[in-house]
């Protein structure tokens, strides 16, 4: 089993479980090997995926620019790359320490 947040390359890369039509966008913890994250934003024209693009950045702290959806971008299962930042700063600042 992979890790929700590991570096491949040198690239920091999550894995993530996009649900869609949530009440509230929250990081909701980790769901086997991936970071479950609830959005309120339909998954129709990429609205979901910039929802999450947005919750990111805000609970990272990092400008939109530094995250990149590398695949999933018409599924649940995602995968984003993070510049700028290593994994022990990635997993303080989305308050998952496992």
């Amino acid at each position: 089993m992979q890790d929700w947040l590991s570096t491949h390359d040198e690239r920091l890369l999550l894995r993530i479980k996009a649900v869609p039509g949530a009440s509230r966008d929250t990081i909701a913890g980790l769901l086997g090997d991936q970071l479950k994250i609830r959005i309120i934003a339909p998954p129709e024209g990429g609205k979901a995926n910039q929802a999450i693009i947005g919750l990111l950045c805000e609970q990272l702290g990092i400008p939109r620019g530094q995250l990149t959806l590398i695949s999933g971008h018409t599924a649940r299962d995602k995968l984003i790359q993070i510049d700028g930042l290593d994994s022990s700063q990635a997993r303080a600042r989305l308050g998952i320490d496992a």
